[in-house]
């Protein structure tokens, strides 16, 4: 073990003691951690009762529903609401639907916890049984208090219709009551919400309605949404061929932070082409004239998507910021789409759609065929990169999560397996390291050669005839680094994107898809916070440090000159540049580059101890002393140059 490394591993040592001493609490900072505490056990406990509050209220209106079903048959209709008279000129045929009482409906499967309401016949809410926020809240996709949706469509008398300001009647199968409702594997429960229309002014037409038909399976994230049109041929009269379906949420935030580079968005899949999406760092907006499959609202680890059994006519979709909004609800930014329901005149009208709630996990969205998967930022610009993580990463990292290890350690074995396929590729690098520094005192003296700058192009032409001479190729180190490129930018885009990583903790981070803060500050220090943030991320450190050490030890074992001062300063600047930018990312990717960088210091020290560098010496001397090699290209020029009869050159 040579200086460099003694100091290399005294760094790092020296770096885990201060980290240590450093996370040890005061006194002081143990009895605010008590107090935090206490406070987030307050709050847990007043949001238990108010949540509490909230199933005593939905209960009695399920009770009240349940006693009103009870009269009532899949083939009849309930009585319309009271004193809707005066409606009569503002709804027209919908007018005794536009009273009511709201009464929810609740639907629990295996995945899914979906409440739906009678008022605008929607979904009311949808929690993902499986996951918590990162505060261990429930995590709702789909909530009343964020999301709207509405069916908009003109009747003949030109009134305009909106779905969302009437109260359906909920149509239940025979053997179902308006209890909570259970379903779980292979079950199915299939159920509807039907929007009448008036026969008179106290009952409505049981022939003619708009009905919203949800099927949700036991086993799965789909839930099937069917929307059909009876008895209403003569009633309807679309704008065109189509009818217009509203769909806005205001996104809120489930995530520590929120991720830049795979954050909120709308995504959407045109018919026939490629799965594409709006921007997610400014407010942007599409509109989408030609056939559509799909349109998902995106966040960092799970998507609401609204899927079309055909396809739709075509959308308007939009992201932007919603100034109204209270910041303080953890308010992220608003999505909004005018989706163009197809609809044919003349004839009863059925649509089948699906949403899917659930997280952005690739082999669960790619089982669906539908391009999914593509939300999840895997490369899919680049093919080598996808192709990487698609073909090689996620399949041995799954296989990894099989043994049931903590995530941390599964990246450790995942980073040595890389190594492991790598190393060839590393010895080849170091080997060509090896050569370069056999003949760095030979071109030190052709730097004191030509020591003026005018002479820098007498001296690289000496250079490469040296390099050329002693069968040396400067490019054989670079070429195997290029080859290992890809890997890096396939790590880059996986870890952040690796829902599995989600809310698991490691050693000092308590989650590996978000930062590791072992120190934070509440002052605002302007440029710092814009470029760094206001915390330290421990294996950001450990990472940034590790790399400035591979540079210092690799500058020393390759031959350098002046040209390459300012190629030197670069290597240095940017684990600088990365502390700032991988500050607030994904301490999972910390992790592995820190892990890339250790191992890669003893597969150095391995290789450098089998490798014998007075044997490559001895080869050099020898390639030396042998008649110089002409390239196919130099002996085909020579020929044309005999052809032509002149004389080539030497």
């Amino acid at each position: 073990m040579n200086k460099n490394n003694v100091i290399g591993l005294l760094l790092i040592g020296g770096i885990f003691i201060l980290w240590s001493v450093w996370m040890t609490p005061s006194a002081e900072e143990r009895l605010k951690q008590e107090q935090r505490r206490d406070s987030i056990i307050r709050v847990q406990q007043a949001q238990k009762v108010l949540q509490d509050s909230l199933a005593l209220e939905r209960a009695k209106l399920q009770a009240q529903q349940a006693e009103e079903n009870a009269q009532q048959t899949t083939s009849g209709v309930a009585s319309p609401g009271k004193n809707n008279q005066a409606n009569r000129m503002q709804y027209g045929i919908f007018a005794n639907s536009s009273v009511g009482d709201e009464k929810i409906l609740t639907v629990e499967s295996d995945l899914l916890k979906l409440e739906f309401t009678n008022k605008g016949g929607r979904i009311f809410s949808t929690e993902l049984k499986d996951y918590k926020t990162f505060d261990g809240q429930p995590l709702i996709l789909f909530n009343s208090d964020t999301t709207k949706f509405n069916l908009a469509f003109h009747l003949n008398n030109n009134y305009l219709v909106q779905t969302k300001d009437f109260y359906f009647q909920t149509v239940l199968p025979e053997n179902a009551s308006g209890e909570n409702v259970k379903v779980t594997g292979d079950e199915a429960f299939t159920f509807s919400q039907r929007l009448y229309v008036d026969k008179d002014e106290t009952s409505f037409d049981p022939d003619k309605y708009i009905e919203y038909v949800y099927t949700v399976k036991g086993n799965n994230y789909m839930v099937d949404y069917t929307i059909n049109f009876v008895g209403l041929n003569d009633l309807v009269r679309p704008m065109a061929d189509y009818i217009n379906l509203e769909w806005a949420v205001d996104v809120r935030q489930h995530e520590k932070t929120v991720d830049r580079w795979n954050g909120e968005t709308v995504y959407y899949k045109p018919l026939t082409d490629d799965v594409d999406y709006l921007s997610e760092t400014k407010d942007d907006d599409e509109t989408l004239d030609n056939k559509v499959k799909w349109i998902s609202y995106k966040q960092h680890f799970f998507s609401t998507t609204l899927i079309a059994k055909e396809s739709f006519a075509n959308a308007e979709i939009k992201t932007f910021t919603n100034e109204n909004v209270n910041p303080e609800s953890r308010y992220v930014k608003s999505m909004q789409s005018v989706v163009g329901i197809p609809y044919q005149l003349g004839i009863d009208n059925s649509i089948p759609l699906s949403f899917y709630f659930g997280p952005n996990k690739y082999n669960v969205l790619r089982k669906y065929k539908l391009g999914l998967e593509r939300q999840i930022p895997l490369g899919w610009s680049f093919f080598l990169l996808w192709w990487i993580n698609v073909y090689a990463v996620i399949p041995v990292f799954n296989f990894l999560g099989t043994f049931g290890w903590n995530y941390g350690i599964i990246i450790l074995v995942l980073t040595i397996l890389l190594k492991i396929v790598l190393f060839p590729i590393a010895y080849k690098t170091y080997k060509s390291t090896a050569k370069m520094r056999v003949l760095k005192p030979e071109i030190d003296e052709l730097g004191k050669k030509f020591p003026k700058k005018e002479d820098a192009m007498k001296k690289q032409q000496a250079t490469m005839a040296l390099y050329k001479k002693a069968g040396v190729n400067p490019m054989a180190g670079c070429v195997p680094m290029l080859l290992q490129m890809p890997i890096l930018f396939a790590m880059f885009r996986f870890f952040p994107a690796s829902i599995e990583l989600r809310q698991q903790p490691f050693l000092w981070a308590t989650d590996l898809s978000s930062f590791d803060s072992i120190f934070s500050w509440d002052v605002s220090i302007p440029i710092l916070d814009s470029v760094y943030g206001n915390h330290i991320s421990l294996f950001t450190l450990l990472m940034t440090v590790s790399t400035i050490i591979y540079t210092r030890i690799n500058n020393q074992m390759m031959s350098s000159g002046q040209q390459m001062a300012g190629m030197k300063t670069m290597m240095y600047l940017m684990p600088i540049m990365f502390l700032g930018i991988f500050n607030n990312y994904a301490a999972g990717l910390s992790y592995y580059y820190f892990l890339a960088n250790i191992i890669t210091f003893g597969q150095m020290y391995f290789i450098r101890r089998t490798i014998d560098e007075k044997k490559i010496r001895a080869q050099i001397e020898l390639n030396k002393k042998k008649p110089a090699k002409k390239s196919k290209f130099q002996q085909r020029l020579e020929q044309a140059q005999k052809q032509r009869g002149m004389k080539p050159r030497k």
